[in-house]
């Protein structure tokens, strides 16, 4: 039986930064530093194994609650991992999305998040989406609403109108959906482009997540057969 093809697109629950801070007696903050350098090896990774497109869960709606400085710190690492990485990016072909409810973000932030996807986006062969303020069920409520803003009849409503208005239009559903520190849930990330992606769960920490596990959720993925929910006498192992 033959293998899928790697995946086109992978998102990555990116858990265990504050773990892995606190086993070694670091501030959370340190956690979420060593993660950054994670992202910019998977991503070289992800891009070297011909995945299109790699989404990065990086801040939810909830994470809100954390401890303000925290948070602050977060913002500050997200801003300054955008200004230094975003001419790289732009020179490997690589295009900055982000997706979320961005318009709760500070100003300075959505401009420099603007800014860098106009940068990167022309020519780009590939797209590194960041989920960034992101909830799988506000999405779903805001895609609802803006169809509503825009007049659209709700009682005629199908799939393609609500994916059209997520926001992550225009890209593929994931393939594979990764998730570090051993957790097995999806903490409200891409619930309705998840439906039929298969997972990976790796009891290794985000920060210390490397290319040989990158390399192992991968063969994994393409070990399997992809159902879609007909039965499996039905299925051939086609990649689709």
């Amino acid at each position: 039986m033959s293998q899928l093809p790697p995946p086109e697109h992978v998102a990555i629950i990116m858990d265990g930064n504050s773990r892995w801070a606190r086993e070694r007696l670091l501030p959370r903050v340190m956690g979420h530093k060593a993660g950054i350098e994670t992202i910019r090896r998977v991503a070289e990774a992800a891009d070297r194994r011909g995945v299109r497109v790699l989404t990065l869960y990086a801040f939810s709606t909830e994470n809100w609650s954390r401890p303000r400085d925290e948070v602050d710190a977060l913002m500050n690492l997200f801003s300054e991992t955008i200004r230094r990485e975003v001419d790289e990016l732009a020179r490997r072909g690589i295009e900055l999305r982000f997706s979320g409810r961005l318009h709760d973000l500070s100003t300075a932030l959505q401009d420099q998040i603007r800014q860098a996807n106009e940068r990167t986006r022309v020519s780009a062969r590939a797209i590194l989406n960041i989920a960034i303020n992101y909830g799988g069920r506000q999405e779903i409520v805001d895609a609802i609403r803006e169809l509503a803003r825009d007049g659209a009849d709700l009682t005629q409503l199908d799939e393609a109108s609500v994916a059209d208005h997520l926001y992550t239009r225009g890209l593929p559903d994931p393939d594979l959906v990764i998730r570090t520190a051993g957790e097995m849930r999806l903490s409200n990330f891409l619930l309705w482009q998840a439906a039929y992606s298969e997972f990976y769960c790796t009891q290794t920490l985000w920060p210390d997540f490397a290319q040989a596990d990158f390399d192992e959720a991968l063969a994994s993925y393409q070990r399997r057969i992809r159902r879609f929910g007909a039965r499996p006498e039905e299925v051939s192992n086609r990649g689709r």
